[in-house]
């Protein structure tokens, strides 16, 4: 196998001698050469090594944490701590009617299973009562 695919090559730095398989292909086309070796290993004492610098990737932030940054309540609009309320499926949202109460509203309308509460909001939300400041 070694014998069959043994070839000498012409470089820059001389005859070389490689693995080569090539392939004869029909309508005066080049023939498919596949090689092994043929390069030289002496040492470049005056090469330059150019290395790239690594490209810094940002990945942008989410939404999520851009709103709680604000640190503002999405309800009554308060600059406080805030909290994330958030549900399982947004499909807990399709039983809306006139009762309903207005943070289900806000979260049906903006299409989102989290919001962003300050912690008296967040406990009125689990007592399950309305107030006058869900109302704003």
């Amino acid at each position: 196998m070694a014998a069959r695919h043994k070839a000498k090559i012409t470089t820059p730095h001389g005859p070389r001698t490689c693995f080569e398989a090539r392939i004869q292909r029909d309508g005066g086309k080049q023939p498919l050469v596949a090689r092994f070796g043929g390069i030289p290993l002496k040492k470049q004492k005056r090469a330059v090594l150019a290395d790239r610098a690594p490209v810094q990737i940002t990945y942008p932030h989410k939404e999520l944490v851009h709103r709680l940054r604000q640190g503002r309540c999405e309800l009554c609009q308060r600059a406080d701590t805030v909290q994330v309320h958030q549900i399982r499926k947004l499909d807990e949202l399709t039983t809306l009617g006139p009762a309903s109460p207005e943070w289900m509203k806000l979260m049906a309308r903006k299409r989102r299973k989290t919001l962003v509460v300050c912690p008296p909001c967040h406990d009125l939300i689990h007592d399950g009562q309305r107030t006058a400041a869900f109302t704003a």
